[in-house]
């Protein structure tokens, strides 16, 4: 096998008081202000307002696969940090080898990282003739991106070459790695299946930036 190093009804009462005299005809009661309030609870009126509230994150096949695919950004963005599991576990080699071509291509130009995540914010996250399903999911890919942004001023200002200190860093890169693995094929099936993935720690941001 070829191992590539990715480093490199409610129906309300009404209430009649003793005191007032109604008609026994059905027009007089619709005119009592006890009857008009029942419209307010028209348990069809709230069946609908259920429906629309849910179709705001409901996804057609086109948004489903722009969803899934944005979720490879960070994954990419981030592979340097499986650089010890790879290389450890054959499984996960196996697994991600299909998209050493793709990560190769990612890797290939340092503004690439940069030029992505403009293009998914502001053609993708700030335009509304896409969906609100696309958005969030684009968002919440992006959110999960600038996370990265922790690990590698960590990895920059603490670079054991031995010891105990190389073994925390060799477990808080893995811990990454896989956090990004474990989100990329949660997120990404999710989409496929038109259900709508919510991310721990950034989803609540996606949240905030998605009108």
């Amino acid at each position: 096998m070829l191992l590539f190093n990715p480093i490199t009804s409610l129906s309300v009462p009404l209430t009649l008081s003793p005191k007032t005299h109604y008609s026994p005809s059905l027009s007089s009661l619709k005119n009592h202000p006890s009857f008009l309030t029942n419209k307010n609870h028209n348990p069809t009126r709230r069946k609908l307002l259920i429906v629309q509230a849910k179709g705001e994150d409901s996804a057609d096949g086109p948004d489903r696969l722009i969803s899934a695919i944005c979720y490879f950004y960070p994954f990419f963005d981030g592979i340097q940090y499986g650089k010890y599991v790879i290389t450890q576990f054959t499984p996960i080699q196996v697994l991600i080898q299909p998209l050493f071509p793709a990560i190769k291509v990612f890797k290939s130009f340092p503004l690439n990282g940069f030029l992505v995540f403009l293009t998914l914010y502001f053609v993708v996250v700030r335009n509304p003739n896409f969906s609100r399903y696309v958005r969030f999911n684009t968002m919440q890919a992006i959110v999960l991106d600038v996370l990265l942004i922790f690990p590698d001023l960590l990895e920059r200002s603490f670079n054991p070459k031995e010891g105990l200190g190389l073994d925390l860093v060799m477990s808080f890169d893995s811990t990454v790695f896989l956090y990004l693995l474990v989100s990329l094929i949660y997120a990404s099936s999710s989409c496929l299946f038109g259900q709508l993935p919510r991310l721990p720690i950034v989803a609540e941001a996606a949240d905030r930036q998605v009108l």
